[in-house]
């Protein structure tokens, strides 16, 4: 699965080698939906995997009640001892899987691996080709990364997690969970970290190996000092095994990622899929996938078939959080693509020329640049704000790095026009930074644009795609039949946008205009005479990809 290869039910390994094959207890941390526990728990265990489950003291008693009985006579079923009522980032919640985990391993001897759910989750392959994966692959499979030094947490508090005590949860008791660690920070009640644990941060959705899970029940019997810690300390299953697993297993043996597949909004929310999902999650390099809607029934009923299946082929593409960016940003308002940077800088001057060429075929606008060089010699860059590697002179450090010279845009520009001591410059700019050709206009500077029109076939916005990482060479034909209209309109978007912002000086070549006819705008734009424009609009390989 890690090859992002295809998978056809082998392990490739020796065939006269018996190699145990891996054996799931699933723990199972759940508060609703007790026919879908219900279902999830016959599906997981009917092709000889195992299951434990904790549910959770704060749902209804008869539902829990209900669980059991359906479950009582499967041998592959167990439950948590004691159920906790659970809170949203609190103690319980580790303190339920522990739970559970015990349960586990003291019911299933044969378990190979512990494997973290909630009711949420769903199958994304066979129980086959998990198997496979985890006798193939001998690691923990883990999120785990330093708390103070990784960028996990995105927003809200960090450090304060730790070095505080909460005994409030922040999301039910919101005043008293801030006025607590307030009077803590006051009175500079601060503790220290346990000193031999190097903090760590990530999913709580975790794959473990058995003896990894034997370690680490052991740890929590002897180390009181720890455990005491972690019970208050805020989100602590984001921490807790992560912190543990780094501490006990060699690095070498942890895969610092999850087997489940899940996404986030910007907003923090986790992404829920639907019924029209199944080629997108099945294509992806996980076994399990959440938050599953609970309306996408044909989804859950496809996935829960896929489960027990033998034999199928995987196509993994991989390209699931990229296409997901890709569609929710076409859905912002004003579906801006670059962030805005209002120039505070000088002018370029008012009596110098600044040409901007944009192109969604990089390529086409890059061997216009290049002929125009050739046949007037006036200087010209490339897509200096989008691409890291543009030849560039060396101006003092402005121009390492794509975000020095997107802040410092003016400055960069003026500073090429003082090196190449000229008063006209082009430069390559992407359609979709508009902002940014918004900016220059509004210098003091001449500003002119030239648009080139290309023609996209199919087949090459099958390959951008794959470029920019929305799709793999394996994506599935009909989730690129699904994909296509989305980047042609988004590619028509850009174009349009640049229309509408009304830009003085606008020009536009187009593949489909004969060379006469594009000789005109360009020796407008260019401001050269007609027959040198004809020359470089008469290039014969311009536009082809």
């Amino acid at each position: 699965m890690s090859d992002g290869g295809i998978y056809d039910g082998s392990t490739g390994l020796n065939p006269r080698i018996i190699v145990p094959m891996a054996k799931i207890a699933y723990i199972l941390l759940c508060h609703k939906d007790p026919e879908g526990i219900i279902a999830q728990a016959q599906r997981l265990t009917a092709v000889g995997d195992f299951i434990a489950i904790h549910f959770d003291a704060r749902a209804r008693r008869e539902d829990f009640e209900k669980i059991r009985s359906a479950l009582a006579a499967n041998p592959a079923v167990t439950f948590a001892a004691r159920r906790l009522k659970c809170g949203w980032g609190e103690w319980s919640l580790v303190e339920a899987t522990l739970n559970a985990v015990k349960a586990a391993v003291a019911a299933f001897p044969r378990a190979t691996h512990f494997y973290m759910l909630s009711g949420d989750c769903m199958p994304t392959k066979t129980a086959e080709y998990a198997h496979d994966f985890l006798d193939a692959n001998n690691r923990d499979y883990i999120e785990s990364f330093d708390f103070f030094t990784s960028d996990w947490i995105k927003t809200g508090i960090k450090e304060e997690r730790l070095i505080y005590r909460h005994y409030f949860n922040e999301r039910t008791q919101k005043w008293l969970f801030y006025t607590a660690m307030e009077w803590q920070k006051r009175l500079k009640l601060t503790r220290k970290v346990p000193g031999d644990l190097q903090m760590m941060i990530g999913s709580q959705w975790w794959c473990l190996r058995r003896r990894t899970v034997e370690m680490v029940l052991e740890f929590c019997a002897k180390r009181t000092d720890v455990m005491r810690f972690f019970r208050t300390t805020w989100i602590p299953d984001e921490t807790f095994f992560q912190t543990i697993v780094r501490h006990l297993v060699p690095e070498h043996e942890i895969e610092p990622r999850t087997l489940t597949f899940l996404m986030f909004t910007d907003y923090g929310l986790p992404v829920s899929f639907y019924n029209d999902h199944y080629d997108l999650l099945i294509s992806q390099d996980y076994l399990f996938a959440r938050k599953i809607s609970p309306d996408a029934r044909d989804l859950k009923d496809r996935l829960g078939k896929l489960y027990s299946a033998t034999g199928v082929r995987f196509g993994i593409s991989n390209e699931g959080r990229t296409l997901f960016k890709f569609l929710v940003g076409r859905g912002r308002i004003g579906r801006r693509f670059a962030p805005r940077f209002w120039e505070t800088e000088s002018s370029l001057g008012r009596q110098r020329t600044l040409l901007m060429v944009t192109c969604k075929k990089w390529h086409v606008a890059k061997r216009l640049v290049d002929r125009v060089r050739q046949v007037t010699n006036m200087p010209a860059v490339e897509y200096l704000f989008n691409e890291a590697d543009t030849p560039l002179p060396d101006l003092g450090g402005i121009q390492t790095t794509l975000e020095k010279r997107t802040r410092h845009r003016r400055a960069l520009v003026r500073m090429l026009f003082d090196y190449w001591q000229s008063d006209v410059l082009m430069v390559c700019i992407d359609p979709a930074n508009t902002d940014l050709m918004q900016d220059f206009y509004n210098d003091k500077a001449k500003v002119r644009l030239l648009e080139i029109e290309c023609e996209f076939s199919d087949d090459y916005l099958i390959g951008h795609a794959k470029r920019v990482g929305l799709a793999a060479d394996r994506t599935p034909r009909e989730v690129l039949d699904r994909l296509l209209p989305t980047i042609r309109y988004d590619v028509r978007f850009e174009s349009d946008r640049i229309r509408d912002a009304g830009f003085p000086n606008f020009f536009q070549l187009r593949q489909t205009d004969s060379v006469d006819e594009n000789s005109v705008p360009l020796a407008e734009f260019l401001d050269i005479p007609p027959e040198k424009a004809r020359e470089i609009a008469g290039t014969h390989y311009l536009f082809v990809d």
